[in-house]
C-alpha cells in the first residue's frame, strides 16, 4: 500500500507566490523559527564564549528616537554593546535573549571578513575577473571584476524584486531550499543557479548600487576556489573568533553550500558579539583574528556606491559587502533587521524586527533611514563612561 503525502505546508507557494512562512500572517512565526523551517541547514558553535556583563544605561531606552522603534509592532530585539558590556537590551514578549532570529542579508558581512583575509594573504586580487577563479561561471559574472561584484556594481538579469511573484529571486529561493519547486520541476543548487545568470552588458550605467544577493554567493565560491578551503571552514573560524554563546545556524542548499547571501540565524546578543569583530577591526577572543584591519578600514572609508532611494541623503553607501557612511559599518536584513558597528567608539547596535506586510516587506527609506540614523547616533553619542 502506498501512503500518500502532501506538500510541506510551510514551504509550498501560496498567495502572491510566497511560501506560507513568508506570508504576512505567518511571517513573525516563520522568522522566529526559520532555523528549523528551511529544508537544509547547518549549525556551528564556538568552543569558547565572549562573556557579556550588564552595565545598563537606562537613558538609552528613554531616548525618543530609540523608544519609537521599540514600540513598533514588528519589534523583536534591541541590543547595545561595547567590549564585554551590555549597555542596553530589550525584547518583545514573544522573543528573548536566547532565541535565534534570521539576520537575512546581514549574513553578507561575513564575506567582508573572508575577502579581507584573502586579499591580505595574496590569494585574491579584487581587480581580476570572476572567470579567472570560476571558469564555468555564466555571462552574468564571467567578466565582472571581484571589486565590482563586492560593491554591487554589476548589471545582469538577476533581479531582487520582492513585489514581483515571477522575479528571478523566486527561482533562487527554490534552489536554496526556502520554497518547494513547482510540481514536476526539479530543485537545483545555488551554484548551478549562479551559472545561469546572464548579461549582455555588465556595466552599471545607473551610478547607484545594483543590489543582488547572487553577488555574495559568487564571491563565496571564488573564496573557496582561491583558498582551497570550504565556506564552512571560513564560517567556523568567524564563529570561533566572535565567541558566540549559542548556535550560528545557516541554511544551505541540498549540496551543503551555505547561503552566505542571507541564510544565518542567531540571537541578538550573538549578533552583537559578531558585530564586535568589526568594531575591533578583526580582533576576536583569545587573540584570534579574522578578516583584515586595513581592509575593514578601507571598507568604511571607501566612497562605495550610493543607493538609489533616499538612503543616499545620509551618505549611506555600499562598499565591499557592507553598508557604510564613512564612520560606521553595518548591514540591513530583509523585513526589518540592522547591525551597526562603530570602530571609533567600539559600540555595536543590533535591531531585530519582522515587518508583516503584503508585497515587499523590506523597510522602505522612510523606516530604514530613521532607524539607521538612530543606531548611528547612539553608537556615536553614548557616554564613554558607561
Amino acid at each position: 500500500m502506498t501512503l500518500p503525502s502532501i506538500a510541506n505546508p510551510d514551504l509550498v507557494p501560496l498567495s502572491n507566490n510566497q511560501p506560507r512562512w513568508n506570508l504576512p500572517d505567518y511571517r513573525r512565526r516563520g522568522f522566529h523559527n526559520l532555523h528549523t523551517t528551511m529544508r537544509y541547514a547547518m549549525s556551528l558553535r564556538a568552543p569558547r564564549v565572549l562573556p557579556l556583563r550588564k552595565q545598563v544605561d537606562w537613558t538609552i531606552g528613554d531616548r525618543p528616537d530609540v523608544a519609537r522603534f521599540l514600540a513598533m509592532p514588528h519589534f523583536s530585539a534591541f541590543v547595545v554593546v561595547r567590549g564585554e558590556r551590555i549597555l542596553y537590551e530589550t525584547y518583545a514578549p514573544d522573543f528573548g535573549p536566547d532565541r535565534p532570529h534570521p539576520i537575512m542579508s546581514i549574513t553578507k558581512t561575513t564575506l567582508n571578513l573572508m575577502l579581507g583575509r584573502c586579499v591580505a594573504d595574496g590569494l585574491i586580487d579584487l581587480g581580476r575577473r570572476v572567470k579567472d577563479y570560476i571558469p564555468e561561471i555564466g555571462t552574468g559574472y564571467a567578466d565582472a571584476t571581484l571589486r565590482d561584484v563586492a560593491d554591487m556594481n554589476v548589471a545582469n538579469d538577476f533581479f531582487e524584486d520582492y513585489t514581483n511573484p515571477n522575479a528571478t529571486w523566486i527561482a533562487m529561493e527554490r534552489d536554496m531550499g526556502w520554497r518547494l519547486p513547482p510540481e514536476g520541476e526539479k530543485e537545483g543548487t545555488i551554484r548551478s543557479f549562479l551559472c545561469q545568470v546572464a548579461s549582455d552588458d555588465l556595466v552599471n550605467h545607473t551610478g547607484y548600487a545594483l543590489y543582488k544577493s547572487t553577488n555574495t554567493d559568487v564571491l563565496g565560491w571564488v573564496i573557496e576556489r582561491a583558498s582551497g578551503r570550504a565556506l564552512r571552514d571560513w564560517l567556523i573560524e568567524i564563529v570561533e573568533a566572535a565567541g558566540i554563546e549559542g548556535c550560528f545556524h545557516i541554511t544551505c542548499d541540498r549540496e551543503g553550500v551555505p547561503l552566505v547571501n542571507g541564510g544565518a540565524c542567531l540571537s541578538a546578543r550573538d549578533l552583537a558579539r559578531y558585530g564586535l569583530l568589526f568594531a575591533r577591526k578583526g580582533e576576536g577572543v583569545d587573540g584570534r583574528r579574522v578578516g583584515d584591519a586595513a581592509f575593514i578600514e578601507e571598507t568604511r572609508r571607501s566612497p562605495g556606491l550610493p543607493f538609489e532611494d533616499t538612503r543616499d541623503l545620509m551618505h549611506y553607501h555600499y562598499s565591499l559587502q557592507m553598508e557604510i557612511d564613512g564612520t560606521w559599518l553595518g548591514h540591513s536584513g530583509y523585513a526589518g533587521q540592522f547591525m551597526l558597528a562603530n570602530p571609533d567608539t567600539g559600540i555595536v547596535v543590533v535591531y531585530f524586527g519582522v515587518i508583516e506586510i503584503t508585497g515587499d516587506p523590506d523597510p522602505d527609506p522612510n523606516f530604514l533611514v530613521p532607524l539607521v540614523k538612530m543606531m548611528a547616533n547612539l553608537a556615536a553619542e553614548v557616554s564613554a563612561g558607561c
